[in-house]
């Protein structure tokens, strides 16, 4: 219910000891997964609303029983489980969650086909509103997408090439019984261009998840968890060959935190990195995942959005600008997001991103490039703010990069999460 009246799930599993949040979090993905099935049983079965800790309790107990789900418990152990909790609150609040769970596993079949058949939110468990908006921005894949959006993200870790290489971690791994995968990550280049993009070798994917004290040197930086599509944004910024950021180039990491694509950047180049987000907490975490790394920038709390506050005046000669958006492709990670976010949230962040894009596009040197990129997969986030950009900015040229990356699964393997990636070079 908190993600419901608008709180973050990180932050709500945030407050639990730290005992009960592994479980409480396992138990929320499942439940936010399939929050829109269990929304129209509750509605359909209690249509007066319960009280929140009973509604909660409720919701969580539909989803765990919807048929298809993959829920890890048989049903009468949800139900057994269920009227236990609902104990602490009254014997009332015991009889009610037994006779509606009861009555839905009685009628579940027929009440199930016939919400998936007249309900899209059903359907496929996201907000209406999100759903007509896959629906026109990708009329061919809007159904895979959120199907894919259901499902469980893998693992993936980022091996940190200053310190081992894919083929050593992964030996490591097999020592202490992780199994795991190289991914070769990679995007065709733009047609007739003639470019060539060489295979990005720093990423592996585990079978199982772990706890990231299990990683051999996770504490010493030898790895770190990052997405496979969240670490193009690195290479795409440096080049390669010919095209490649020269050692000690000045590099703004704009909206830098947590600090994933800052290490990345160091792990891969010498550059002289200036690091700032507007956000104290969240620049903290970033100084402590360059810590642990052994990888050093210069980290500043600032809006991007207005560099007279913190700019010194020299040009940069690379910027990456991760600009804040929907996260509409990281909801395989995060299903609250899906819940959390409103219809007009994304006209609102595509103004926000084209406010940074104008603000930061002055700082950058001629000849200068600048990356930008959302986890976002919905096109005003993504080729529709790539394209009002080129219009209104004489001086910017678009170079080859991924565009969106769909969250799309090929040949069974991991599609990864959802990306926009544009290159901007500056004119001389």
């Amino acid at each position: 219910m908190g993600v419901r009246a608008g709180h973050s799930l990180n932050d709500l599993i945030a407050d639990l000891p730290p005992d009960a949040r592994p479980g409480s979090q396992a138990l929320a993905f499942h439940a936010l997964r399939w929050l829109g099935g269990a929304e129209a049983a509750r509605l359909a079965l209690v249509p007066r609303q319960p009280a929140p800790a009973i509604e909660g309790l409720l919701l969580v107990a539909l989803a765990l029983l919807w048929p298809g789900a993959g829920a890890p418990y048989e049903a009468h152990t949800v139900v057994d489980q269920a009227v236990t909790a609902a104990r602490r609150e009254s014997e009332h609040a015991t009889r009610f969650i037994n006779g509606v769970l009861r009555r839905f596993l009685r009628e579940r079949d027929a009440l199930v086909d016939a919400w998936t058949h007249d309900d899209l939110v059903v359907r496929h468990q996201h907000p209406r509103w999100w759903i007509t908006a896959l629906r026109r921005d990708w009329p061919l894949h809007w159904q895979a997408l959120l199907a894919s959006a259901n499902q469980q993200a893998p693992m993936v870790l980022r091996v940190n090439s200053r310190q081992t290489t894919v083929a050593d971690y992964l030996a490591e791994l097999a020592e202490v019984g992780i199994v795991a995968r190289p991914l070769a990550l990679r995007w065709p280049p733009a047609p007739g261009t003639g470019d060539e993009f060489t295979p990005l070798a720093f990423a592996l994917v585990l079978a199982r998840a772990v706890p990231v004290s299990a990683l051999p040197g996770f504490d010493t930086g030898r790895v770190s968890v990052q997405d496979s599509n969240a670490q193009l944004a690195a290479p795409l910024l440096l080049g390669h060959g010919a095209d490649a950021l020269e050692p000690g180039a000045h590099v703004l990491d704009a909206c830098a935190a947590p600090g994933g694509k800052t290490a990345h950047l160091l792990e891969l180049a010498d550059l002289d990195v200036l690091a700032i987000d507007s956000d104290a907490r969240r620049l903290d975490l970033a100084r402590a995942t360059l810590d642990r790394l052994g990888l050093r920038a210069r980290l500043q709390q600032g809006d991007a959005g207005r560099p007279a506050d913190w700019w010194d005046g020299r040009p940069f000669d690379a910027i990456l600008l991760d600009a804040p958006c929907s996260a509409s492709g990281i909801v395989r990670r995060h299903p609250d997001i899906r819940w959390l976010r409103r219809a007009s949230d994304i006209s609102a962040l595509a103004a926000t991103q084209a406010r940074l894009l104008d603000a930061l596009w002055p700082l950058l040197a001629p000849g200068g490039r600048l990356v930008y990129a959302t986890c976002s997969i919905f096109s005003a986030e993504g080729q529709q703010q790539l394209e009002a950009f080129l219009q209104r900015t004489t001086d910017a040229i678009s170079r080859p990069a991924p565009g969106h990356v769909l969250p799309l699964a090929d040949n069974d393997a991991d599609p990864g999460d959802g990306f926009f990636y544009a290159r901007l070079d500056k004119r001389l």
